[in-house]
C-alpha cells in the first residue's frame, strides 16, 4: 500500500532498514524493549520522551548515534512536531496505569495520543503505530480502558491507515505487574482476589510484543489492523497469584474479595504515591483480558506475525528469584 504524503493515510507501508523510527514513550518498561528491537534490525531510533537524560541507558542499544534521544511532551504540539519531523514511522506508547497531577488518562491516552498522530499525519509518516490495550472500550466503566478507546479514535481519525496494537498485561523483568504482587506477598499473608479471582487474563511477553511490533513495520498491508497480542496460555487472576506464590516460595491466603470491598480498600491507597491499587484499577479487573477469537481467526496476533509466544512461567522465574527469602540462593545446598 502506498502512502499519501501529508493526507492522513499513512500507515500501510513496510519500512525499509535504516529508516528513522520516532518511538514516544521509548525509555519506558516496553519502549527499551522496541528500541533494542528497532535498532539490531538497522532502524535509526529517535526516542521522543520529557526528559532526554533518562533515556541516555538506550543509546548502547545501536552504534554510535543510531538511537538518539530528545525532548518531547505529548501535551506540547510543538516538541510532538519536532520529534515527528522526517521520520519515516512513528510508534506511541505513551500511557499510565494510574493519573497524578496533569497526567490524566485523558490528557495522555486520548489527546496526547491524537496529538502524535495528528503530527505523523502532516509530517508524511509512512507507518504510524499506536498502542493501546485489550479491553480499551468507549463504553466501559473504567476511565482507563474509556481513554484507550477514545485514542483511538482519535489516532484513525488522523491517520485512517494507522495499526493498532492492543497487548493484554505485558510481563518481563521490569513489569508492574508480577513484580508488585510478589513484593506484597512479601509484606502481607492475604493477596486479595478481587472479584473472586475469575478474571482471564493471557499475559504476553515484552520481548514478543517487541518483536511483533518491530515485524508489523516491515510488512506491507498491516495499515488500517488491530493487532491483540496474547501470551500462549489463558490464566484466572487466581492461578497467576499462585504462580507468583510458587516461584517466590511464599505462603499467602488467598482471600476472594468482593468488588465493592476492593473499591473501598482502593479508595484509600489510590492517595499513596505510585498506589497498589486505584478504584479504576478495580473496575478493570472485572473485564476478561484475552485475545478475541475474531483476531485469531484472521491472523492479527503474534502467531499470525510467525512469533511463537513465551510462557510467563519460563520467564518469570528468571527475576522474581529477588522476592525468596534468600534471592536466587534459595535452592542451594551447602557443600
Amino acid at each position: 500500500m502506498g502512502t499519501e504524503t501529508g493526507n492522513g493515510q499513512a500507515g500501510g507501508r513496510a519500512l525499509p532498514r535504516a529508516s528513522t523510527i520516532t518511538v514516544f514513550g521509548g525509555s519506558g518498561f516496553l519502549g527499551r524493549h522496541i528500541v533494542q528491537a528497532l535498532a539490531r534490525r538497522g532502524y535509526r531510533v529517535r526516542v521522543a520522551v520529557r526528559r532526554p537524560n533518562d533515556a541516555m541507558f538506550l543509546r548502547p542499544m545501536g552504534v554510535v548515534g543510531q538511537v538518539e534521544p530528545i525532548q518531547a511532551n505529548i501535551r506540547d504540539d510543538a516538541s510532538v512536531r519536532a520529534a515527528v519531523a522526517g521520520a519515516a514511522g512513528v510508534i506511541n506508547l505513551v500511557g499510565i496505569l494510574h493519573e497524578s497531577g496533569k497526567q490524566t488518562f485523558d490528557a495522555v491516552q486520548a489527546e496526547g495520543a491524537a496529538r502524535v498522530a495528528r503530527a505523523a499525519a502532516e509530517a508524511g509518516v509512512a507507518s504510524f503505530i499506536h498502542v493501546s490495550a485489550i479491553g480499551a472500550d468507549e463504553e466501559s466503566a473504567s476511565h482507563y480502558a474509556r481513554a484507550k478507546a477514545a485514542g483511538e479514535t482519535a489516532v484513525r481519525a488522523a491517520v485512517p491507515g494507522a495499526t493498532i496494537v492492543r497487548p493484554s498485561i505485558v510481563f518481563g523483568p521490569e513489569d508492574g505487574f508480577f513484580n508488585r504482587f510478589a513484593a506484597l506477598a512479601r509484606l502481607s499473608p492475604v493477596l486479595p482476589l478481587i472479584g473472586g479471582g475469575t478474571m482471564r487474563l493471557q499475559p504476553v511477553y515484552v520481548k514478543d510484543l517487541a518483536e511483533g511490533i518491530a515485524r508489523i513495520l516491515e510488512r506491507d498491508g498491516a495499515g488500517g489492523k488491530v493487532y491483540e497480542f496474547g501470551g500462549p496460555e489463558v490464566l484466572t487472576f487466581r492461578e497467576l497469584m499462585e504462580l507468583v506464590l510458587r516461584e517466590i516460595g511464599r505462603r499467602a491466603l488467598l482471600l476472594p474479595m468482593p468488588a465493592w470491598a476492593a473499591k473501598a480498600m482502593a479508595s484509600v491507597t489510590q492517595f499513596i504515591p505510585n498506589p497498589p491499587l486505584t478504584p479504576d484499577q478495580v473496575r478493570l479487573l472485572a473485564i476478561d483480558n484475552v485475545v478475541s477469537e475474531e483476531a485469531k481467526a484472521e491472523g492479527r496476533t503474534l502467531q499470525g506475525l510467525g512469533i511463537a509466544p513465551t510462557s510467563a512461567d519460563v520467564v518469570v522465574p528468571t527475576y522474581l528469584y529477588r522476592f525468596r527469602r534468600t534471592g536466587q540462593f534459595e535452592n542451594v545446598n551447602a557443600s
